[in-house]
């Protein structure tokens, strides 16, 4: 039986002043030296928080860096071509964010003189800004109180006050806000801004109170923590049972080796900019019912949506692949095609690419895989070396 929704007073007033004396006490002895903490330029914090999203941080600081490198303002961001851009994205994970970035810049130089908007309303009007990063750039980049609770954050506040109902419901959100905006008042009173208690709280979600082991036994907030009192810090936040994921079998054509050669090229094909992977370059392919159906799966998705005449694919293996609602086996077959690609449907642009431009491009992590299966057939491989 649920216990009621804590009252505002329970999500952190009483125990506010506590909670906040022994947080940024750990934080001063323990803050981590990220690289997007030495400023506090909005649109710096803006790239950093939207790399962070559902990524760890030793991942995001040199994807963040050569970011920079290429793109230093929100202009140079808005002026850059999407491949670009998700050429430099690749690998991160996640490409809806980096397409929404690249989007939000042309909407920012457009509509906001290049600057980020320093309203929750504007900002949140922006693609790809939600909540905590509305929250995060307010409070980080602008000096204002602003609550920002992400996962790590969530996950501590949870445990304080034994919030045992799901985490994700308004409900809960409006009242893990309320627990962040209590503490900023005493946390002021001793020198200490709104953006450096979210960045304190989510420094301790990161490092000790994390999803699995949580360690205990060094947190500054064990003594006020009521999960820990009642034995169920391993239980907070409430999970939900996860669905076994569904499997598909794709079929993958591999055009540009072999007997089909193309002076060294390969064909691949982009995705329209929009959904899963969106804006990615990957081999043509398709999914069937089973392995049987991928011959001829394949011969008419190319010839709907790319104009080419299959006449013949010659089956060469396979790779695994997983995503975070289905996993996938994808079978790659080297065709023999006919006529030149006119992408339609799934693809808006189709191009011929040596080894050495696949760099420039930004591919699926399932089409990098297959060329490494690819590669590591010497036989089949030769247009890599000899073909150009």
């Amino acid at each position: 039986m649920h216990r009621p929704d804590p009252a505002p007073s329970d999500a952190g007033d009483e125990r506010a002043p506590r909670v906040a004396a022994a947080l940024m006490t750990w934080y001063a002895a323990h803050r981590r030296d990220l690289p997007w903490r030495q400023t506090s330029d909005a649109y710096r914090v803006w790239v950093s928080e939207i790399m962070l999203q559902q990524t760890q941080v030793a991942t995001v600081i040199p994807y963040y860096e050569r970011f920079l490198a290429r793109f230093p303002t929100v202009e140079s961001l808005a002026a850059a071509d999407l491949d670009e851009v998700l050429a430099l994205w690749q690998g991160l994970g996640y490409y809806a964010r980096g397409r929404n970035l690249h989007t939000a810049a042309i909407e920012i130089v457009a509509r906001h003189g290049g600057e980020l908007p320093r309203t929750r309303e504007a900002l949140l009007a922006l693609p790809g800004i939600g909540d905590y990063t509305a929250g995060a750039i307010l409070s980080i980049a602008f000096g204002q109180d602003e609550p920002a609770v992400d996962a790590n954050i969530t996950r501590v506040l949870a445990r304080l006050l034994d919030y045992d109902r799901d985490p994700t419901t308004t409900a809960a959100k409006r009242t893990f806000r309320q627990g962040m905006a209590a503490l900023f008042p005493p946390a002021r009173a001793r020198g200490h801004s709104a953006a450096a208690v979210i960045q304190a709280m989510m420094d301790l979600g990161s490092t000790i109170c994390t999803s699995r082991a949580p360690q205990c036994k060094v947190c500054p907030l064990a003594a006020l923590c009521l999960a820990k009192a009642h034995g169920v810090v391993e239980e907070r936040p409430l999970r939900k049972v996860r669905a076994e994921r569904p499997h598909r079998t794709l079929g993958l054509a591999v055009a540009g080796v072999g007997p089909n050669a193309r002076g060294g090229r390969l064909l691949l094909v982009r995705r329209v900019p929009r959904g899963l992977l969106g804006g990615l370059w990957e081999l043509p392919g398709c999914e069937a019912p089973s392995v049987e159906a991928l011959p001829a799966a394949l011969e008419r998705d190319l010839a709907a949506h790319l104009g080419l005449t299959l006449s013949a694919a010659a089956h060469h293996g396979a790779v695994e692949h997983g995503y975070s609602h289905f996993t996938l086996t994808a079978h790659l077959y080297v065709c023999q095609i006919e006529g030149e690609p006119t992408p339609d449907g799934p693809w808006d642009q189709a191009a011929w690419l040596a080894p050495e431009e696949l760099a420039d491009y930004g591919l699926t992590g399932l089409t990098t895989k297959a060329l490494a299966s690819l590669q590591s057939q010497p036989s089949l491989w030769e247009w890599a070396a000899d073909d150009r």
